[in-house]
């Protein structure tokens, strides 16, 4: 993977990758970005729905490479794309998710209300630009935050990993120096250095119980993919420790304390979201939301196998 930083890379970068008409995936948010493309598309949504993903296949006809630049969502449409068409990728991510280190990617399916998604994204570089994260809302900032620290509390699982060490080290951090200055460059920096690294902890080991409690409610209730894993990281982490507490005690090293799921609920709570019933989602449906998660790849894979019942109960600590 070739990884540059700053923005005026871009253009050098599609030259070296051979490509005379690039278009750029992104949202209304970044439509006038300063890059050298021939192309734009503008309309990337949260989630990844599939008429957007549809769209933006049109949009790339005539395209010989991809730019994907924004938040996971921009992201993962452009690596939608990038998967059914075959296009390299280049990334340029503006938040902390750390996605655009891994083939996999998310959509929407919006009518049956469920995520979905597929593999195969074809990302050769990524260019990472701090100043395009100095004004990233506070609840984007803490949410994406720990959605990656997630990332990397969810590979320690399977043994010590540098990556998932040290992301979650800067993480820890400097994330509350971004949320006391948003517009602190150096802190801004080594929180995108630590989503590199959670990304590239989630390329190697994957997703678990948390993500798939996060999937399932983002994929529901259409709610922020970020939010909905600052709310369920602390629980699932609660729920594994039993069977992976060596784990638990390395994120716990990597973040400096002893309290290690004390300090997950603590910066998750910088993004002041509240509970689930603060999103709107209905108790009566915590039953039926725990199948939902139980389907996901990421409980299968769970190292602490999880019955609905239990599933259910993390949901109402949650609510």
């Amino acid at each position: 993977m070739i990884v540059r930083w700053g923005l005026a890379e871009v253009g050098p970068l599609l030259s070296e990758l051979g490509s005379s008409h690039s278009l750029l995936v992104t949202s209304a948010r970044l439509a006038d970005l300063d890059v050298p493309v021939e192309s734009r598309f503008t309309s990337a949504r949260r989630h990844s729905p599939l008429d957007v993903v549809a769209a933006a296949r049109a949009a790339a006809s005539d395209a010989d490479l991809l730019v994907g630049a924004g938040g996971g969502s921009a992201i993962d449409t452009a690596k939608a794309v990038s998967a059914e068409t075959g296009l390299p990728l280049l990334a340029v991510p503006t938040t902390y998710a750390g996605t655009e280190w891994t083939r996999h990617f998310g959509m929407r399916d919006e009518q049956a209300r469920k995520k979905t998604g597929g593999t195969g994204a074809l990302t050769v570089a990524i260019v990472y630009e701090p100043l395009l994260t100095l004004d990233l809302p506070l609840d984007e900032t803490v949410g994406t935050a720990l959605n990656a620290l997630a990332h990397c509390a969810e590979a320690l699982y399977a043994g010590p990993l540098d990556d998932a060490v040290q992301g979650a080290r800067l993480i820890g951090r400097y994330l509350p120096a971004v949320v006391s200055d948003g517009h602190d460059l150096a802190a801004r920096t080594r929180m995108l250095e630590g989503a590199l690294h959670a990304g590239r902890a989630l390329g190697e080991r994957g997703l678990f119980l948390g993500h798939a409690i996060a999937q399932a409610l983002g994929g529901r209730y259409d709610l922020s993919h970020g939010a909905m894993n600052a709310l369920s990281l602390a629980p699932a982490l609660r729920f594994n420790e039993p069977v992976v507490p060596e784990a638990v005690e390395l994120l716990g090293e990597a973040l400096e304390t002893d309290e290690p799921i004390t300090r997950v609920e603590e910066l998750a709570a910088l993004g002041h979201f509240g509970r689930l019933r603060d999103f709107g989602v209905p108790e009566d449906e915590l039953r039926s939301l725990a199948a939902d998660v139980l389907e996901r790849a990421g409980a299968r894979a769970n190292p602490r196998p999880a019955t609905e019942a239990e599933v259910e109960e993390l949901l109402r600590e949650m609510w």
